[in-house]
């Protein structure tokens, strides 16, 4: 074919369609491949952690929904302004609904800043806003993740109008964000997901179980049943 280029070059041009075809095909089967070993690769980790699970630090003041004593805990690495994040906030709503009182979610802030600019300032309110009121920081991170494309217009005037409507004092919010404690805490959530392997959002861990990506209700179920069968 190197020689003789004009040969590929016949055949193109008596059929075009079906060459495209073909190399259309070629390509889905290439991509179905790589998605499969992915996959297995996934479900190997996955096992491996079932029995060396990753122990990410919750700390008593961490804002959390769910049981309080539930016997499972799953960590979120999330960030407000990703489309898929938002995904995983409602699954995880579905989550706490279907498992009321055996799972208790942490929601930990892994802002990708350099595509999602607004990102970061709306986790320095929502940690401002813990400070004052756990409740009112769950709160806010509803209606933001709820609103989300309001937040993408909006930018600092919507994050300050989420933390009003959530119930907290803005003026000592505002000035909070930026404070030496709240930068602490999202750094060191930062740190903690690049730890554990997480280099894009949303992620999870599952009684140190890691879901990477919005995974749909399913496999968080498959995972947490596991995990209340061994208790």
């Amino acid at each position: 074919m190197e020689e003789h280029p004009e040969i590929l070059y016949n055949v193109i041009q008596k059929d075009p369609k079906k060459f495209l075809d073909v190399v259309n095909e070629a390509a889905q089967k290439a991509r179905a491949g790589e998605e499969e070993r992915f996959a297995q690769e996934e479900t190997k980790k996955r096992e491996e952690e079932f029995s060396n699970p990753k122990t990410p630090e919750i700390t008593p003041d961490r804002a959390f929904s769910g049981a309080k004593d539930a016997p499972v805990t799953i960590v979120e690495y999330s960030d407000f302004q990703c489309p898929f994040c938002q995904r995983g906030h409602a699954t995880m709503q579905e989550v706490l609904k279907a498992y009321e009182g055996k799972v208790k979610v942490v929601f930990k802030n892994f802002p990708i800043e350099r595509i999602h600019p607004l990102a970061r300032p709306a986790s320095e309110m929502y940690e401002a806003i813990r400070l004052q009121d756990p409740s009112k920081a769950l709160k806010y991170k509803d209606i933001v993740f709820n609103n989300q494309e309001a937040l993408n217009k909006g930018g600092q005037k919507f994050i300050e109008d989420a933390a009003k409507k959530a119930g907290a004092n803005v003026a000592k919010a505002k000035t909070d964000m930026k404070s030496e404690g709240v930068q602490k805490v999202l750094d060191a959530d930062r740190t903690e997901a690049e730890k554990y392997g997480f280099s894009g959002t949303p992620g999870y861990l599952v009684n140190g179980v890691s879901l990477k990506g919005a995974y749909p209700f399913e496999d968080f179920k498959e995972v947490i049943e596991r995990h209340l069968a061994k208790k």
